[in-house]
């Protein structure tokens, strides 16, 4: 078995998956790939040819096995040839296969994956905002290097992201990972090869732990099951696997039960003495823990802190957008309206992906804004991601509408963001608190079998592939569920209150 870039990857998606995929229970794997993952990959191929497509000259290694392109790609690298494409780099239990192999100056090589996103995490191309080396791209690399210095083809650390923008980006796997965390990339990739390694050859395992990210995994049908078998403390909200794992080690805490059962002003006067004892683990935390187990398990019912003041206007507006962050594209903007003489959906959706249509839907979303009544209507979306779309749009399409407009739009105060409502003032007893867990306790059911942000990307990507109207149709029908959950969760936060 072989330690792989999408090994360490996969591991640090989740920690627990390269066990599970050795030596879990197979019957429970899910086999058919998930569309949006299978869209991903698609992606990110097409990317790849593309490039690969501009390069004028280069040693073409993806056929054969793998033995035989690890040969010639020795040979190749022993030949000196300055650039290659798929070549094959093994040593012990080590296997990487960079995009490209390119000859220096200096007559190493470095190692270059092709991605389809940004090079760096938080990077903003429109404000020139750097950001910093993601995980999964540093440790990839890493593991690339590592191979090519094994076999005495190199004589640094650094490596080369070639990013969706065409930006050719240095990863320097000798800097630190950040001012927290002092490490350099090299040390974390050896920390995580370790792990990984020691997890393939069942020298050690850990446990599932429930998170947001889990139902793009074909395990995650088996984890949850054991998660909800096992009483697993990550099935309460904001409980993920560190603090699970800590409260586990340090309190004996392994089920919710238990944490029901703790002492938890014991707990906090034990951290004040000894600073190592459930490092992490904070009183708000450790409070907030406590407190929903009690209502997941014990009282079964939401809570409200305080009183909500929801503006009375006569226009309600429910609001959701679907994009695809894969292409940076925004193709609907849709709004539930509710007055007291009326309800109805209204859409304004791009049906090819141009800059002229996606413009022109968000032109269009604005100038239905703009004929509401001045101060009489209010506005309600689920998180930050339609603040932060349209922050991005702004600098996009400038001449749609200033920065400032865009700006006293989500400042008012009639502009809410239902998500902070329920973080700051609530608690439910469910295990997410996401739009879909939360309508769905309430009562609300989309009218799709298998409702989801991501697949709504897949369906509008199948779209533009074939104009099939059944497939538009779908993705507006789950659009206005979306906007109708919001209006639902409104009503039910008022009906708390």
């Amino acid at each position: 078995m072989y330690i792989t870039a999408s090994k360490l990857y996969d591991y640090i998606q989740c920690p627990h998956r390269i066990w599970r995929d050795e030596y879990g229970p197979q019957d429970e794997k899910i086999k058919e790939t998930n569309p949006f993952v299978e869209l991903l990959w698609s992606k990110g191929i097409a990317y790849e040819k593309k490039r690969v497509s501009l390069l004028e000259e280069y040693l073409d290694l993806t056929e054969g096995s793998l033995d035989e392109r690890f040969q010639k790609t020795i040979k190749a690298l022993s030949d000196k040839i300055p650039l290659i494409y798929q070549g094959v780099l093994c040593y012990d239990n080590l296997l990487g296969i960079p995009d490209l192999l390119r000859l220096e100056p200096d007559g190493s090589y470095v190692p270059i994956d092709i991605k389809s996103g940004l090079a760096f995490e938080g990077a903003n191309s429109d404000e020139d905002e750097e950001g910093k080396p993601k995980k999964h791209y540093a440790v990839q690399l890493a593991l690339y290097v590592d191979v090519l210095k094994k076999n005495g083809f190199k004589n640094n650390d650094c490596a080369v992201v070639l990013d969706i923008e065409g930006k050719e980006v240095t990863y320097n796997l000798n800097d630190a990972m950040g001012q927290r965390d002092k490490r350099t990339w090299w040390e974390f990739y050896e920390s995580i090869k370790n792990n990984v390694g020691i997890l393939m050859e069942n020298k050690a395992t850990n446990k599932p732990a429930m998170s947001g990210i889990c139902k793009l995994c074909p395990w995650y049908l088996s984890c949850s099951k054991w998660a909800k078998d096992n009483d697993d403390p990550t099935n309460i909200f904001y409980v993920g696997r560190s603090v699970r794992d800590v409260l586990a080690e340090d309190a004996g805490v392994n089920t919710i039960d238990s944490l029901l059962k703790i002492d938890t002003d014991g707990l906090l006067e034990q951290k004040e003495k000894d600073k190592t004892f459930l490092k992490g683990v904070g009183k708000s935390t450790l409070e907030k823990a406590v407190r929903r187990a009690q209502i997941l398990k014990v009282s079964k019912k939401p809570l409200i802190y305080g009183e909500l003041d929801f503006p009375e206007v006569s226009h309600e507006l429910f609001f959701d957008i679907e994009d695809d962050p894969t292409q940076e594209f925004v193709y609907m903007h849709g709004v539930y309206e509710r007055t007291k003489e009326r309800e109805r959906y209204l859409h304004f959706t791009a049906h090819e992906i141009t800059a002229d249509a996606e413009k022109k839907a968000w032109g269009d979303f604005w100038t239905y804004v703009k004929s509401l009544p001045k101060g009489d209507f209010s506005v309600y979306y689920y998180s930050h991601h339609e603040k932060t779309t349209y922050s991005k749009m702004q600098k996009k399409y400038p001449e749609v509408i200033s920065a400032k407009e865009v700006e006293e739009f989500f400042d008012n105060p009639n502009v809410i963001d239902l998500y902070q409502v329920v973080l700051k003032m609530t608690d439910w007893p469910v295990g997410s608190y996401s739009l879909k867990a939360l309508a769905t306790y309430l009562g609300f059911h989309w009218r799709d079998e298998t409702p989801s942000g991501a697949l709504s990307i897949q369906w509008f990507n199948d779209y533009i592939n074939t104009k099939d109207e059944k497939v538009i149709n779908r993705i507006l029908e789950y659009n206005e569920d979306d906007c109708k959950a919001t209006m639902v969760l409104k009503d039910g936060l008022v009906a708390l209150g």
